[in-house]
């Protein structure tokens, strides 16, 4: 989503005018938390935020020029009091950390112990915070802890619950939710796509329209039909459980695949009366997710992914549908 803030979503703008209005009455907390679903454009409200504090020329109502010397710098990634703190490649420099280390905290505190070189304030912004590893985390606290006048430390989270409860304390929240559905179809059509896709896109992402987004643009509704036709082959027995594990983790998008397969099996869920079927769909709901955490690991995918259907067709309730052919 775009850092100008004439193109947020309505979403986004509301947070966005939350925290100006915070910051121009000077009570913006040192430590602030963006929090909420993933996809919602938390990141670029931070950023344009930042924008506002660094920008030495601002225009009508305080908001950033985009000419000055410090708006470039941003522009270019080179400006000396902001800092962005997210992943680093490892130390074979072969992929990047899946945690946010101490080391890089520990380097964010004395940036922020510095002089600003550009007026009077310093932005730093961890995304995701949550990926910070208790040593960091530990770290981090103290720099919560200690804050000095015009020296910004903004968390942004998908999961802040996985942030300790006493970093969270030291932060004022602002929070994203999912909008209203007319709302967001409205931007979903604002952004181009035809009513009916916006519909069912919103549909299938349960009410998030950064999620129906993203699946307009790069093809997941075609994805999310091709997993409800396998688990349907599955459940009627014409398609096998090794066969169609093999073909979802063949390329990159096997934990989208198992996104779209909980949530297929939540919405068959939410429209039974049968309360055994229901909590064994949600059962498998549980597992699908596990097994996508487990694709992060070095387990074997196309095994986790087997065990997995091999359990849907009784979760499914195949057999009491009269799909019990092999």
């Amino acid at each position: 989503m775009s850092t100008n803030a004439a193109n947020f979503a309505p979403w986004q703008q509301r947070v966005y005018e939350q925290a100006v209005a915070a910051l121009d009455a000077g009570r913006l907390a040192h430590g602030l938390l963006f929090c909420g679903p993933a996809k919602l454009g938390k990141r670029a409200v931070a950023e344009r935020l930042a924008r506002r504090v660094l920008c030495q020329q601002p225009v009508s109502g305080g908001e950033p020029c985009g000419k000055c010397r410090g708006c470039h710098l941003i522009d270019a990634g080179t400006h000396p009091d902001y800092h962005f703190v997210s992943f680093i490649p490892n130390k074979e420099g072969t992929r990047l950390r899946t945690e946010i280390v101490i080391e890089q905290i520990r380097q964010l505190s004395e940036q922020l112990s510095l002089t600003p070189q550009y007026g009077g304030a310093q932005v730093a912004i961890l995304n995701p915070a949550e990926a910070i590893n208790n040593a960091a985390g530990n770290a981090l606290l103290k720099t919560l802890e200690e804050p000095v006048p015009g020296r910004y430390l903004w968390l942004v989270s998908a999961h802040p619950a996985r942030l300790s409860a006493t970093i969270r304390s030291r932060c004022q929240r602002y929070e994203f939710r999912l909008p209203p559905h007319e709302e967001a179809l409205a931007w979903l059509r604002a952004c181009g796509h035809a009513d009916a896709a916006a519909r069912e896109a919103l549909d299938a992402a349960r009410g998030h329209p950064g999620l129906a987004h993203e699946w307009l643009e790069n093809d997941g509704l075609k994805l999310r039909r091709d997993v409800a036709s396998d688990l349907a082959k599955l459940g009627r027995g014409d398609s096998g459980a090794v066969e169609i594990a093999q073909r979802w983790v063949g390329d990159e998008q096997a934990s989208l695949r198992l996104q779209h397969a909980a949530d297929l099996a939540l919405a068959e869920a939410a429209g039974l009366t049968d309360p055994m079927r229901t909590r064994s769909l949600a059962a498998w709901f549980d597992q699908a997710n596990r097994t996508r955490d487990l694709l992060r690991t070095t387990v074997r995918a196309d095994l986790a992914v087997t065990e997995l259907l091999l359990a849907w067709r009784g979760a499914s309730g195949a057999r009491a549908s009269g799909g019990s052919r092999r």
